[in-house]
């Protein structure tokens, strides 16, 4: 029988989450354009379950461009204090407004207001200039609540392959590899 790949996921993120001293949660996003030239960078996992890995941005950003060209990319959770990776790969697709809005609203007030005064990823001429955009943010909501900007929201990656990858002795690494298939999924070994 099959192990099931989300299960086996919650039990080393938890082991993760008592283990690593910061961001247990930081997660490497690999997408690519319209060209196929790639980019990463860290993102922060704020969701996840079998219907994918949900993680937030601005969506007027580099990496929300790269996702809208080419729709596919790749997660990797890299545990140094396990010596444990999880390398997921599959499409992409916005999560939900309300779920948008649930997280957001979770977010501190500076990390609301700062969504609103980023161009994210575009040339910025001086720290100055972001930090009179914040005081402007600010000052518009001033005593109310910081509602979510329309150009920000979460991305679901729906996963087609998963991966678990433990550190063995001399290099000798096991390779755990799930792939979708049909309803299901298929379980094999890789060589390391």
């Amino acid at each position: 029988m099959v192990e099931d790949p989300f299960k086996l996921f919650d039990a080393w993120y938890a082991e993760a989450r008592e283990t690593e001293p910061n961001d247990s949660n930081a997660m490497a996003l690999a997408t690519a354009d319209g060209d196929g030239r790639p980019s990463v960078r860290m993102v922060l996992l704020k969701g996840h379950g079998p219907d994918g890995f949900v993680f937030y941005t601005n969506r007027e950003s580099r990496k929300a461009g790269e996702m809208t060209a080419n729709p596919h990319a790749a997660l990797l959770f890299h545990w140094k204090s396990l010596r444990r990776q999880i390398r997921i790969e599959g499409s992409l697709a916005f999560a939900t407004d309300a779920e948008s809005d649930a997280y957001f609203a979770s977010r501190s007030r500076d990390s609301q207001l700062g969504a609103w005064a980023s161009d994210q990823s575009r040339p910025l001429d001086a720290r100055d200039t972001f930090e009179a955009r914040f005081a402007e943010v600010e000052a518009r909501f001033a005593g109310r609540d910081v509602p979510r900007p329309p150009h920000w929201g979460g991305y679901r990656l729906t996963p087609d392959r998963i991966e678990f990858w433990q550190d063995c002795a001399h290099r000798l690494h096991e390779r755990r590899l799930f792939v979708h298939a049909g309803d299901g999924w298929s379980e094999g070994l890789l060589y390391p």
